[in-house]
């Protein structure tokens, strides 16, 4: 009963806001009916119908285009709900520009193909109106009365069908072939039959035009072009940062460096770092917060979460891994997708006893290449936490003390954070080597309340009073 409800009030709300787009319409044409002009009348699926004034200069496609955009200004003015606008968005987009029917007072009918004419600048497909025009819009039912082009064109996609059509047509909707592509073969038309059970492919070329039929699915065969715009991302410390163009599959990340004009005297080779095309996106979303919707060229925003789901479901499937360990491991598991190919060490770049330099970057990959940090990091319980000057040699116990000391909780068990790894080590194991960039965290003992030990001790005292049950029960058991 709610559903019914629901879809009888957004009826009620559509049919008001179209009155009011109408009304919108003929006031926003008040100026036109003093210019001498003539009548023309829409019909059919369009998003304006009735009788408008048109000017005696106006061919059909500027007539419609006018409409519609006088029809989306009054929608955007009957409400801000976006839920509203998206659902009018789609009504005020749902019509095709082929296949229009214009009716002359005279009784002549024309056939119109206004999608055709702005590919093709043919005027017979977008004639001057005359007054009494009736234009008339075909139901736009892409489902069933459409055909596809795919392959090597330059606009692939769906196109609604007129009887009549025919592969030349086909083509010309889709702007032709892409000249990236070399050594064409064929043109294959995928054809249903009625039931949908059964295919046929008819083979044909480029400059044969046999017929079509609804339903077509035209594929222009050719071996796919590798010619593409290949790159990897250098940013930070290099001469030359930018966008570096490398080969599909060979370019080195020592060639990648050259081209990007070096290293500069500063950059920290140390903490430089590598990601693969395929993890970036990731790492942009689920640790930087970015809205990767809003970046056209990169990767699908769902196909990428749903392989990081995918992929965690795998490698927990068969594992023994219980409740408290799972949402550390999924954590690792991020961590190693996102990481892609694991750490390149940009310090033995150009070591001939190292293969670092020969490693070969793929498109999309991201090379980030810091500034030195001549300082070490100190945060936690100290007075003042900052970034403190690095001094080679110096312990812990200096840096915390220009950090203004440990404050009145700080625990004894210090930790060094290092900077390229973020491996923890505590301070006074043998490896705890500060170095410039790291961090050194001072933890805080945690406080506890009185309610927390009167909490303790309850459970304490129930855990005795249940052992003293069972002792009990076990003595009278044995006499």
């Amino acid at each position: 009963m709610k559903k019914v409800l629901g879809a009888l009030v957004f009826f009620i709300f559509i049919a008001n806001t179209y009155a009011q787009m109408d009304n919108n319409l003929n006031l926003s044409n008040n100026n036109l009916l003093q210019m001498g002009t003539i009548s023309v009348t829409i019909g059919g699926e369009f998003v304006a119908a009735g009788t408008f004034p048109a000017l005696i200069t106006e061919r059909v496609d500027a007539f419609i285009t006018r409409m519609y955009d006088q029809a989306q200004q009054a929608m955007t003015k009957t409400t801000n709900d976006p839920a509203m606008l998206e659902q009018l968005e789609k009504k005020i987009n749902n019509y095709v520009l082929r296949n229009i029917t214009l009716i002359r007072a005279s009784g002549e009918v024309l056939h119109l193909d206004i999608q055709k004419f702005r590919l093709n600048g043919d005027f017979e497909n977008n004639p001057y109106l005359k007054n009494d025009d009736v234009i008339i819009f075909p139901q736009p039912d892409l489902e069933h009365n459409s055909f596809t082009v795919s392959g090597a064109v330059n606009n692939p996609g769906k196109f609604f069908f007129v009887e009549g059509d025919r592969l030349q047509d086909a083509l010309e909707l889709a702007q032709g072939i892409n000249k990236a592509y070399e050594n064409i073969d064929s043109v294959e038309i995928h054809r249903l039959n009625y039931d949908g059970n059964r295919i046929s492919i008819i083979r044909t070329d480029l400059n044969s035009n046999p017929p079509l039929e609804r339903g077509d699915g035209i594929i222009v065969v050719a071996k796919e072009s590798q010619k593409k715009g290949f790159n990897v991302i250098v940013s930070g410390e290099v001469n030359n940062p930018g966008r570096i163009p490398v080969t599909k599959n060979n370019t080195t990340i020592r060639e990648v460096i050259e081209k990007a004009g070096g290293f500069k005297q500063d950059a920290s080779l140390r903490r430089s770092k590598l990601f693969t095309g395929t993890s970036l996106p990731l790492l942009l979303e689920h640790y930087y917060g970015l809205d990767l919707k809003t970046y056209p060229d990169v990767l699908d925003n769902d196909l990428l979460n749903f392989l990081l789901r995918f992929q965690n479901g795998m490698m927990m499937r068969m594992s023994n891994v219980d409740e408290m360990d799972s949402s550390y491991f999924l954590m690792e598991n991020d961590l190693r997708i996102l990481l892609g190919s694991g750490p390149v060490d940009f310090t033995k770049l150009g070591d001939s006893t190292s293969n670092v330099s020969d490693y070969v970057v793929n498109d999309g990959d991201v090379i980030i290449i810091p500034r030195k940090e001549s300082t070490v990091e100190v945060f936690g319980q100290v007075a003042e936490p900052g970034k403190v000057n690095y001094v080679e040699g110096k312990d812990y116990e200096y840096y915390i003390k220009e950090a203004g000391g440990k404050g009145e909780y700080a625990r004894d068990d210090v930790m060094l954070i290092k900077a390229v790894t973020q491996e923890w080590i505590p301070i006074d194991d043998d490896r705890a080597v500060i170095e410039e960039g790291d961090f050194i965290y001072v933890p805080r003992t945690l406080s506890k309340s009185f309610n927390y030990y009167v909490k303790t001790t309850s459970i304490f005292l129930s855990i005795v009073g249940s052992l003293a049950t069972i002792a009990l029960l076990v003595v009278n058991l044995t006499k």
